[in-house]
């Protein structure tokens, strides 16, 4: 067996029906399916049993304990070479093993782990596809995501990760972080001589959340994340990591801003209203130059993302959908940065007592 897929489930069972029939479309054959529930109030063992007869699939139940473990309870039950780890919310192109395998055959003997990247299925709703947007566009520093252009070095991330099976083992697979997992265990895969690559061609739809409160917390999380990641990890921290950081504090300053150049314009209307000082309008046009100042960067940010969105996605619906996509994954994942600094960084709490509800007991 060359290749073992596992997933991690909880309560998605629909979910799992989309990505175990992609994965019996699969060109290439060599692989068996390990579907690991972690806990699930809505189990998914009914949908598995469907493709029984067709996948050389294996069901896994147990307590719940975070995507982390599962993947790693199932990682000790796979046959296969190469450990390919998916998220639930993933469907797979047909040819996507055959462009691993491809790719695998290129690499070099001691080659150890890759990635790939994701992308928006036309089936996606308006709202997962300007969050797809937002997550894979260079405007959003989305490109350290997988992406052929990138910012940062590539590390692979759960819902699209590949790893040889010894090398996983040996290194203990994931930890119990609840966010930021992923990239942890990347960046010990890297501390350990091996150096993950990119495979382009080996790409997967990606669902992600189905609305901006959803992906706000996913996003905020990972802001908390990577203060952790940092940590544990000195000097992984890189300046594209700040971008959202910087754009966030530069929104917060822009409405500040607005907020002093409508109150001085107001103030000037009061006092011409009251007949207090010569009708000069000082007030008023310096306010009205605040409000512009501020109101600029923002509506230029916004018509960049609007065009590049509705060109990439050929809709005008889902242009302007990103725009407050791209606004709730970087102003959420700054805000978690920042709080995530401020308590580990200026109060000096460690990692469990700073976020107690970011660890699987």
């Amino acid at each position: 067996m060359k290749y073992s897929i596992i997933v991690p489930v909880y309560n998605r069972p629909d979910e799992v029906d989309e990505l175990l029939e992609s994965l019996s479309n699969q060109t290439q054959k060599d692989f068996e399916v390990i579907i690991v529930e972690d806990g699930s109030v809505k189990p998914c063992k009914d949908v598995c049993d469907k493709y029984a007869g067709i996948l050389a699939l294996h069901y896994y139940a147990k307590e719940n304990s975070g995507p982390g473990q599962s993947r790693n309870y199932g990682a000790e039950r796979a046959n296969g070479e190469w450990l390919i780890v998916l998220d639930s919310d993933v469907v797979l192109p047909e040819g996507y093993l055959a462009a691993v395998d491809s790719a695998i055959s290129h690499q070099p003997s001691d080659f150890a782990a890759f990635g790939g990247p994701d992308a928006a299925h036309p089936s996606f709703t308006p709202v997962q596809k300007a969050i797809s947007y937002s997550m894979t566009s260079f405007f959003t520093t989305g490109g350290i995501r997988g992406g052929k252009a990138k910012l940062d070095k590539f590390y692979p991330r759960s819902y699209n990760m590949g790893i040889r099976r010894d090398v996983y083992l040996k290194l203990g697979g994931f930890t119990k972080m609840r966010f930021g997992e992923d990239i942890d265990f990347s960046y010990r895969i890297v501390e350990a001589g091996y150096q993950p690559r990119l495979f382009p061609d080996a790409w997967v739809w990606h669902k992600r959340r189905t609305d901006f409160r959803k992906f706000f917390r996913q996003v905020y999380n990972s802001g908390i994340a990577r203060i952790n990641l940092e940590k544990r990890h000195p000097g992984t921290l890189k300046l594209v990591h700040l971008l959202p950081t910087v754009f966030t504090l530069g929104v917060i300053a822009c409405i500040l801003l607005f907020a002093l150049g409508a109150a001085m314009y107001g103030y000037g209307e009061w006092l011409d209203a009251n007949n207090l000082r010569p009708t000069d309008n000082m007030h008023q046009g310096v306010g009205f130059v605040l409000c512009i100042l501020a109101l600029l960067p923002l509506l230029f940010y916004s018509l960049v993302i609007f065009i590049d969105s509705s060109l990439r996605n050929r809709s005008l619906w889902v242009g302007l959908l990103s725009i407050p996509a791209a606004f709730v994954q970087l102003m959420g994942y700054g805000l978690g940065f920042i709080e995530s600094w401020w308590k580990r960084c200026i109060l000096k709490k460690d990692e469990f007592q700073a976020f107690e509800r970011t660890f699987y007991k």
